[in-house]
This record gives C-alpha cells, sequence and structure tokens, in this order.
C-alpha cells in the first residue's frame, strides 16, 4: 500500500523526515563505534559527532502549527503539549552537545556513555511523541 503523499504546500513532512533520515544516517556509525562493532578512531568520532550536533536544531522548525497531517508519524502531543516537545528538544541538543565534548576528550568511556544518553533522549521524545 502506498504511503499519502505530503500534501503541505511548504513539505514541512517532507523536509523533517530527510532531516530525520540524516539524524539515523549520522547516528548509526557512532552507535556501532560505541557498540565496539566499529574501531574508534578519536578524529573521525569527533567529526561524526559534530555533524550530528550540526543536525540536531534543524528538524524542529518544520514542526508547524498546520504540520500535523497525514501521513505523519508524530503524535498530537507534539501540538497539545507544545512546552514538554520543546523540553524533549532542549535535551536531545544537550545530550549531543554532551556528546562533543566527550569526543574532544578522546575517552572512549566518556564517548560510549554519551552516545547511550544520546539514543535514550531519542527513544524517550519517539515514547511519547511518536507513533511507531
Amino acid at each position: 500500500m502506498e504511503e499519502p503523499k505530503d500534501t503541505h504546500p511548504d513539505q514541512v513532512l517532507t523536509k523533517r523526515r530527510a532531516l530525520f533520515k540524516q539524524f539515523t544516517r549520522t547516528l548509526e556509525p557512532i552507535g556501532l563505534v560505541a557498540g565496539g562493532r566499529r574501531e574508534y578512531k578519536a578524529d573521525e568520532f569527533l567529526t561524526m559527532a559534530q555533524d550530528l550536533e550540526k543536525l540536531s536544531s534543524k528538524p524542529w522548525v518544520y514542526f508547524t502549527a498546520d504540520g500535523n497531517y497525514p501521513p505523519t508519524r508524530s503524535r498530537p502531543e507534539v501540538w497539545s503539549q507544545a512546552d514538554a516537545f520543546k523540553q524533549a528538544q532542549q535535551h536531545y541538543q544537550s545530550s549531543v552537545k554532551a556528546l562533543v565534548v566527550a569526543a574532544q576528550s578522546g575517552q572512549l568511556a566518556a564517548v560510549q556513555k554519551a552516545v547511550d544518553d544520546v539514543t535514550a533522549s531519542c527513544k524517550a521524545c519517539h515514547k511519547d511523541f511518536r507513533f511507531e
């Protein structure tokens, strides 16, 4: 079955989905390093963490007042609990900043903990604000 098309004149759903896909593509190799399935190279890891930080503020502008339309997977709480959604965004962004700081230290244990914190913030936001 084909998914309904994005009918918004500004394509806000399409834009935010594209950014979240970039999050995933950027976070996956970070997770592989943190999980020990890919070699830890401090300089490369720092670059990946910085790339994630650059992305971390981008999708939120596409959660507009008129952005709750099919085929969104966002829960209505994104709009009805806007303050809580904003706090979730800020928590995510601060966890990504902490990841960059950990990456700057070059210490794998610090990096692994910071990656766990980033993924936990993703999961918490998805649990409260996204239909799976």
